[in-house]
């Protein structure tokens, strides 16, 4: 299948919190959150801070370009999922989101889009922050999952992903929204469609169970099998597990599938038989970083732009 540098990302942003804590505003409504009664908050936050240093280490290593941001203070206990606030798309686009709580909306930093300006060719910042006021919110590529080659934004229907802010979004950068309900077997929306669902190249990981909805669960099926996926169903534990928290990224020797090693380990035999067919897993420890209700899909922005090539007098 052609169009594998659109849809893996060969480039990706990062943040490294000093003082990591899952952040209790957001609990309310991410049943993923987790607590840690073994450690003290000090270690739990050098334990996250540890975890995404070697991540980044981890990603460099196979080829890819890692952007690594520090966040020193300790009113943005979600900021080491940077892809919420902001995504980047091909021609030269980059759009910044409108968050549901109020401490994520302190994760939104100047310096990460300078560096986009400074490292690649940024065409126009469309910022959507000021829906927060109207109370419409959508959460990036958490609310959103997006198909790059064809144009389709899968997006899962919860209090951070606004059916009007979806639209615009659309509209503005030519995606074909599809829109659904995906819940927890005890009927409460799941928060985020990256955890539902990962739409790789050739592939895709969806928690089927979760659409409850027959009719659209087989319309998103069919969808990502009209544009070449193959469609490896994950149960409600796998999801929990955060199997479908995965993003796909284009390294040095080609693309694979970066997950946490909690979501590789979830997989059964035929499964992971089924995802290394296609592309080889790199599977990252970031227990910690789980405590926090997301996972390697979470903590990478990808970087869809073109790098600025350096002028001769520059290189020299």
């Amino acid at each position: 299948m052609r169009g594998f540098a659109i849809q893996a990302p060969a480039s990706v942003v990062m943040v490294r919190p000093h003082h990591f804590t899952p952040n209790p505003e957001t609990e309310a409504d991410n049943v993923f959150q987790s607590g840690d009664g073994h450690r003290t908050a000090g270690e739990i936050a050098a334990d996250a801070f540890d975890e995404v240093t070697r991540m980044a280490e981890r990603l460099r290593a196979a080829g890819v370009s890692v952007h690594l941001f520090e966040d020193e203070t300790r009113q943005t206990p979600d900021s080491v999922f940077p892809n919420n606030w902001f995504s980047t798309h091909s021609g030269g686009h980059v759009a910044i989101f409108p968050m549901f709580n109020e401490s994520r909306r302190r994760e939104r930093r100047a310096d990460v889009i300078e560096m986009l300006k400074a490292r690649y060719r940024v065409q126009d910042v469309i910022d959507y922050s000021g829906l927060e006021a109207d109370e419409v919110f959508l959460e990036g590529t958490g609310a959103m999952v997006l198909d790059h080659i064809g144009r389709i934004a899968y997006a899962a229907r919860s209090n951070r992903t606004n059916d009007v802010a979806l639209e615009r979004f659309c509209t503005h950068f030519n995606f074909e929204p599809m829109l659904f309900e995906a819940a927890d077997p005890n009927g409460r929306l799941i928060y985020h469609t990256n955890v539902v669902m990962c739409v790789g190249t050739e592939l895709a990981l969806v928690g089927l169970d979760t659409i409850h909805d027959p009719a659209r669960r087989a319309e998103i099926v069919a969808r990502l099998e009209e544009t070449g996926r193959r469609v490896i169903a994950l149960d409600y534990g796998q999801i929990q597990d955060f199997a479908g928290n995965a993003l796909e990224l284009q390294g040095r020797d080609g693309r694979f599938l970066a997950m946490s090693s909690r979501a590789a380990a979830s997989l059964r035999p035929d499964q992971r038989a089924a995802v290394e067919a296609l592309l080889p897993i790199l599977a990252l420890d970031v227990a910690t970083i789980e405590l926090a209700g997301g996972s390697v899909r979470c903590m990478l922005a990808g970087v869809h732009l073109s790098r600025r090539v350096a002028r001769a007098a520059e290189a020299a």
